[in-house]
């Protein structure tokens, strides 16, 4: 049996032993089974587990409209953890940065003199707004708080905020706002509703606090619902509430908060995490794509590289081309994909995640149509290519075009075929419910090539 070294933080360390003598196992025994259960946990859950699931009736709900058209939003992770980038005490950490606090089982004492040191002079609301735009996509979610609790905007709930705790002390949400509102896009806030190892009583955090004394529903009530409340309330209209691993939250409590974000603002879409299967749409794993159509509205969030949030050392980037084949693979099959960028500590969005963005945004301005406001095409199950489909008009997304130039699709009726990016006239030969198109040698996008059929 091979031997697999692994540092974990000597508090965990504590807590395997004391779980191995409950069970009067080995340390070692007692690793591989916590081991093996992490793995079968891993390798069974669905695409889209059922308490991250749509509420029912949501499917015919007409304020996911522009949703339902929009297909490719930007998500934002920014926060204290930007600063370590995934290091702590001179050593790095594995994983996604954001989880560092998690991981590394930071003391709440430690993490949060970070705060002082979060001053990103080089933030600009607009210029982020502005790429998102130039990518083509239409609506944005970033993290007001994440895991580590720290809040981005200003609350008078806590002082541990961007306004109070910072040497910025500036609203970066408002700013955010503002610019998405100049620039026509839609705006969603991110809110770690259940998870939250800077207060005592919220969930994860048992190095510091003893989750036997947690009042997890005061959290929710005295803490969650007044900062929801301010989200809802001060930054003017909110497309999207995009709460986050919702754990052993209560039905009850999930409910309550939706009723919340409905009261203040009714045309606010809620996501699938929120838990107990109540969102307004399914959310995906991260990164997860099903393979076949979903008959619900759902959104797979996804990174560019390896980590979510900044991380000095991950430069795992996934190509233009990967991203353009994911958006159409989401999209073929009903879904909506959220492309996640993490700035550093001062402020700037990485520049291979820009330069990924805007390849994707030039491939969006000349093949689009064949994207925004779609439905599932007829032709799913292949490996070559993706459809969708859209006011009579079937697209097919080549992915490989073959070798003789001959496209040959079953199931579709059409007499016309043309390239989206150029509108070149392509011949085609219809015999029953198959369809050969035939296409010059040199007719292929970098990544996908996209035929419109009538």
């Amino acid at each position: 049996m091979p031997e697999i070294k692994i540092d974990i933080p000597s508090t965990f360390a504590e807590r395997i032993e004391r779980v191995a003598a409950e069970e009067n196992e080995s340390m070692e025994d007692m690793a591989l089974l916590l081991l093996r259960r992490g793995y079968d946990f891993a390798v069974t859950r669905p695409d889209v587990e059922p308490d991250r699931s749509q509420r029912p009736g949501a499917r015919s709900d007409p304020r996911l409209d522009w949703w339902r058209e929009a297909k490719f939003g930007l998500f934002i992770h920014w926060g204290l953890y930007s600063i370590p980038a995934g290091v702590w005490k001179g050593r790095e950490w594995p994983g996604i940065a954001e989880w560092l606090m998690y991981r590394a089982e930071i003391p709440v004492e430690e993490y949060e003199p970070l705060a002082a040191r979060f001053n990103p002079v080089e933030f600009d609301a607009e210029a982020w707004v502005a790429l998102a735009k130039r990518a083509g996509q239409k609506y944005l979610v970033i993290t007001s708080k994440h895991h580590d609790g720290f809040c981005l905007f200003d609350s008078a709930v806590t002082d541990y905020d961007m306004v109070d705790a910072t040497p910025f002390k500036r609203d970066v949400l408002k700013e955010l706002a503002e610019a998405c509102a100049a620039q026509d896009i839609k705006l969603g806030f991110y809110y770690s509703q259940t998870q939250d190892w800077h207060h005592p009583d919220g969930d994860g955090n048992d190095w510091d606090y003893d989750p036997a004394e947690k009042d997890f529903d005061g959290y929710i009530e005295e803490y969650v619902k007044p900062h929801v409340r301010e989200l809802l309330t001060n930054y003017g209209p909110i497309a999207i509430i995009w709460f986050d691993t919702p754990k052993g939250i209560s039905e009850r409590q999930s409910r309550s908060l939706l009723e919340l974000c409905n009261e203040l603002q009714p045309d606010c879409l809620v996501c699938g995490r929120l838990g107990n299967a109540l969102g307004d749409y399914a959310t995906a794993g991260d990164n997860r794509i099903p393979e076949e159509v979903l008959d619900l509205d759902w959104e797979t969030p996804a990174t560019i590289n390896d980590s979510w949030s900044y991380k000095l050392n991950d430069h795992n980037w996934k190509s233009s081309g990967d991203l353009i084949r994911k958006l159409v693979d989401i999209v073929s099959k009903g879904g909506n994909y959220l492309l996640n960028v993490g700035p550093t500590g001062a402020g700037v969005i990485p520049q291979p995640s820009v330069e990924r963005l805007e390849a994707v945004g030039r491939w969006l301005e000349a093949n689009g149509e064949a994207i925004y406001g779609t439905a599932p095409g007829p032709i799913q199950g292949r490996e070559d290519l993706r459809s969708t489909s859209k006011e009579g008009v079937v697209y097919l997304h080549i992915y490989d075009w073959p070798a003789d130039g001959r496209i040959r699709v079953e199931g579709v009726q059409a007499q016309t075929a043309r390239l989206l990016a150029g509108g070149e006239a392509l011949a085609i030969d219809g015999s029953g419910d198959e369809v050969v198109i035939s296409g010059p040698a040199g007719a292929r996008e970098e990544a996908v090539t996209v035929i419109a059929l009538r």
